[in-house]
């Protein structure tokens, strides 16, 4: 089958590659409808995630076609239409338990990471009654790719870890695909304000018309300046780092207000400074999340409800023997406008 293939820091590859094999019990083998690229593919590309290693088929979204399951697979048989969850579930380990299936101890972030991954023809999905969704017959397959990550990373990580409620000023600094999926969903809890802070003037644009209130180019270097202007000086309920770079986090802590919350969701691959001795006394909160994806089932519900409309992300079609020319166009989205890749297998 074809497949990408992450080569070492800045190596990649479409390669012929082996065929996935059930490798145990309670295994999967899908056939790739659809995937996408993530921001964090990017990051593996630079070398920034070390448990990502040279000869990995990188990817962790997608939907598709069950071709074969293990003899302990009970939800799901060959031909269903189905959902990848980013995050592998085994759904009987303590932190499963708890719904913090990113870190199951058997699974969590592993598709793309720790094992190869779904920018390829089929896939192997580990523990497929509890990391697989049914699709419902209609649904748009497109928009579902949008359900296996990016719109529960941003609804989980940077809206409901950042406690946004209705009334609230919300700032989320850096608007990409992450960015506007934590803008789309935050309006689920009607806050006063959403400020969208960016480099990009075309991905402030998109912004303003997913629903920002108001749209900050900060290549002047005045962001900060402007958000503390437009809150007297208090600043943000919530801010919402959706980059992962240093500038980006030490901007949330600048624009805090006191008794507010910084809501992690970039991946950080260098040392970020902590101004406690600007932060110490303000109540505020800092939180940090891998996505754990247990918000699937409800968005399913608002998506096909036409509640939110994540096709909205996506900008761009290729096909998998162009994936190659798709990462060029996600990777230098400035020049090219691009969100969210649609790549089909």
């Amino acid at each position: 089958m074809k497949a990408f293939v992450y080569r070492g820091p800045g190596k990649k590859a479409l390669e012929e590659c082996p065929r996935p094999e059930i490798a145990a019990p309670t295994d999967a083998i899908v056939k790739i409808a659809k995937t996408t690229i993530c921001g964090t593919d990017l990051h593996i590309l630079k070398g920034d995630v070390p448990t990502c290693q040279p000869g990995r088929i990188l990817g962790h979204e997608g939907v598709g076609i069950v071709d074969k399951v293990g003899p302990a697979v009970t939800m799901f048989k060959p031909g269903d239409r189905v959902l990848i969850s980013c995050v592998s579930a085994c759904g009987k380990c303590i932190y499963c338990r708890k719904q913090m299936f990113s870190h199951c101890t058997t699974g969590g972030w592993i598709l793309g990471n720790s094992i190869d991954g779904t920018q390829a023809e089929f896939v192997r999905t580990p523990h497929a009654d509890t990391s697989l969704y049914p699709i419902p017959e209609g649904a748009d397959e497109e928009a579902l790719v949008m359900l296996s990550d990016i719109l529960p990373t941003g609804f989980e990580c940077g809206v409901l870890n950042g406690k946004v409620q209705p009334g609230s000023t919300v700032a989320i600094i850096g608007a990409g695909p992450v960015g506007l999926a934590a803008l789309l969903t935050a309006q689920f809890f009607s806050p006063a304000e959403i400020i969208v802070i960016d480099l990009d003037d075309n991905r402030l644009e998109m912004a303003k018309r997913f629903g920002a209130t108001t749209a900050i180019n900060s290549a002047d270097g005045n962001a900060v300046e402007t958000v503390m202007k437009m809150t007297a000086k208090c600043g943000v309920d919530t801010a919402i780092e959706a980059v992962g770079i240093p500038a980006t986090f030490e901007m949330c802590e600048q624009i805090v207000a006191p008794g507010g919350t910084i809501a992690n969701i970039g991946v950080h691959g260098k040392q970020v400074a902590l101004h406690l001795e600007r932060l110490w006394d303000r109540n505020i909160s800092i939180t940090t999340r891998l996505v754990d994806t247990v918000t699937i089932p409800m968005l399913f519900k608002t998506v096909g409800s036409d509640k939110i409309d994540p096709k909205l992300l996506i900008t761009h079609h290729f096909k998998l023997d162009k994936i190659l020319e798709a990462y060029e166009a996600f990777g230098n989205a400035a020049k090219t406008k691009a969100l969210k890749v649609i790549i089909e297998a």
